[in-house]
């Protein structure tokens, strides 16, 4: 199976690009292959713009093509981005805008669990600066993010099974940070379940 990792931090140093790199290492250990998409490194520009709008569903501009061309040839898709105010930064959120468009993924709304995609496993790795002990006041909030991603934006693009790991304690002791990193191993590992 091939995984496409869709990675969203500027800072090549950075515990998210840390991530990544594991959560690879354990898919490639299960006998799949990925292929990263490191949107800050690749340049995408992530401005949703009237082009997009005009040539939604029949000729996107050739930046968009060459991302769903990724896509197309994955079997499951692996987004790693730090949890920014509660949300995906604006990089990824405008490649999600501006790739997953209407007419290609979805060209309906009454029916989230229609795609034009075929099925294929979502994973979000998601490290967060918070202490897990001090997470316990947001579990609510956390609820809501799951509902938008799983359902409100990955939902409509043919992803039948979604899974969303927040990394709680990403900016802790170098013990935890083994530990997450341990995690999104065995996330790659298991990134196919049967």
């Amino acid at each position: 199976m091939h995984v496409l990792v869709v990675l969203s931090h500027p800072d090549t140093k950075s515990f998210s690009h840390a991530i990544s790199q594991r959560f690879m290492d354990g898919a490639i250990e299960a006998g799949h292959t990925c292929e990263i998409a490191d949107l800050h490194a690749e340049g995408f520009n992530p401005c949703w713009s009237l082009e997009d709008i005009e040539n939604e569903g029949s000729s996107p501009p050739k930046d968009i093509l060459k991302e769903q061309a990724r896509i197309e040839k994955c079997d499951a898709v692996c987004f790693v981005f730090p949890l920014f105010w509660f949300g995906m930064p604006a990089m990824l959120k405008g490649w999600i805008d501006r790739v997953w468009s209407w007419g290609w993924a979805y060209d309906q709304l009454d029916d989230h669990n229609k795609s034009l995609q075929k099925d294929r496993t979502a994973i979000m790795l998601i490290p967060a600066g918070a202490n897990p002990n001090s997470w316990e006041p947001y579990t609510e909030i956390e609820k809501s993010m799951r509902n938008i991603w799983e359902t409100g934006t990955l939902g409509y693009f043919g992803f039948k099974e979604k899974r969303t790991h927040i990394l709680n304690g990403s900016t802790g002791s170098d013990q935890r940070r083994e530990n997450l990193l341990n995690d999104a191993f065995e996330v790659g590992v298991h990134c196919f379940r049967s």
